[in-house]
């Protein structure tokens, strides 16, 4: 990857929060972004204590870690941010994903849920904050039962989850409908310019 020598690099490179609820392709949006855009700009990488799923690679995926070690982390406050999810699993940010990259200049994205990004704009008021929204909450249905790797009682959970979510959209700076894949790329690369730019 090429950064654009047009574009201005701060130091500390920008913090973008990318959230929205479960299954409206907010994951695949940055990930076509960073595989397509030329800017200096990585994906922090999350960790969880939930168990892999097929395909999924530790440390690229997710940080896979043991119950244990993710406390720790916690206590030792190594964690950007953290959350338990749907009662079963936790997720967070490690700042050892962050931190060094953008005093490096690095833009850093953050894909999380409302929770997580609730707090790192408490943490980062110049962060730039994103909300991916679906076209309609039946789209967003279809796409959970679509992928066919969870359960009747998983979907109603996360459809459930996705109300709240959505109704909190108002709280991020900017929204984008991922409508279709390639506008929805376009949208957040052009959010993701004006930030490097100011």
């Amino acid at each position: 990857m090429t950064p654009d020598p047009g574009l201005r690099t701060n130091d500390p490179g920008p913090l973008i929060v990318v959230s929205g609820p479960s299954g409206v392709g907010k994951t695949t949006v940055v990930d076509r972004l960073l595989a397509e855009a030329k800017l200096k700009l990585r994906r922090a990488v999350t960790a969880t204590t939930r168990e892999p799923r097929e395909g999924e690679k530790d440390d690229i995926s997710y940080h896979f870690w043991k119950k244990d070690r993710f406390l720790k982390e916690v206590d030792d406050g190594r964690m950007l941010e953290w959350a338990k999810v749907f009662d079963r699993d936790f997720y967070g940010t490690p700042r050892s994903e962050v931190d060094p990259y953008r005093a490096d200049g690095w833009g850093v994205i953050l894909v999380i849920d409302v929770q997580g990004a609730e707090k790192v704009r408490e943490l980062c008021r110049d962060c730039l904050s994103i909300f991916i929204t679906p076209p309609s909450f039946e789209e967003l249905e279809a796409r959970l039962r679509g992928r066919g790797d969870l359960s009747e009682e998983r979907i109603e959970r996360r459809l459930h989850e996705a109300r709240t979510e959505m109704a909190r959209a108002g709280e991020f700076e900017h929204q984008i409908v991922n409508r279709e894949l390639t506008q929805a790329v376009r949208d957040l690369e052009r959010l993701i310019r004006e930030r490097f730019h100011s």
